[in-house]
């Protein structure tokens, strides 16, 4: 298959639920993916394909499907991979950084000890849509030195302005498929 019939592969098997988690949204289903072995392993390896040559060190994935494409993608690249979770659910010391969501607010946190100034990180998750979790997700990475420069996504939804949010902190966002308002 052509890197492009690939593309399409990966797209078709992306469900789309109307109308969830409320009226008016276009619920972008990146599991019924994840069940598809042919259509997971491209989208891993797509993804892998793009940072072979980045000499990346760790891969971080935002919780929690972000675990799921950022710890196959690390394995790829023979990167460590480190998780960036919700609070209380990280057994050793963490940095935390708090993110606004549509109402209210929440934080990721990271094993402090998990980043070093030496570490070149490629940020990982499944869809970026308003950019609210990555942003916080890039800004704790750098709070411990490590180098971010990447992020990647299966689904991008630019509509919403997140791959601008990460324009602005220097970070190249690179994604599998994209679906503007449809």
């Amino acid at each position: 298959m052509t890197e492009q019939a690939n593309l399409d592969y990966i797209r078709s098997s992306i469900k789309t639920i109307p109308n969830y988690p409320k009226e008016g949204i276009m619920f972008r289903d990146v599991t019924s993916l994840i069940e598809d072995g042919k259509a997971f392993a491209m989208s891993v390896n797509a993804l892998a394909a793009q940072y072979k040559d980045k000499h990346i060190t760790k891969v971080v994935g935002a919780e929690a499907r972000g675990f799921i494409f950022g710890a196959a993608v690390a394995n790829v690249l023979g990167a460590g991979f480190v998780l960036a979770r919700k609070p209380n659910k990280l057994p050793r010391e963490t940095v935390r950084q708090s993110y606004q969501l549509e109402y209210g607010e929440d934080e990721l946190h990271i094993h402090k000890d998990a980043l070093t100034a030496d570490d070149h990180v490629l940020m990982i998750d499944d869809l970026i849509a308003t950019g609210g979790t990555m942003e916080a997700a890039v800004k704790m990475v750098r709070s411990l030195g490590a180098k971010v420069e990447d992020a990647a996504f299966v689904i991008s939804l630019p509509d919403l302005g997140g791959l601008a949010k990460l324009q602005a902190l220097d970070v190249q966002a690179y994604s599998l498929v994209s679906f503007n308002g449809e």
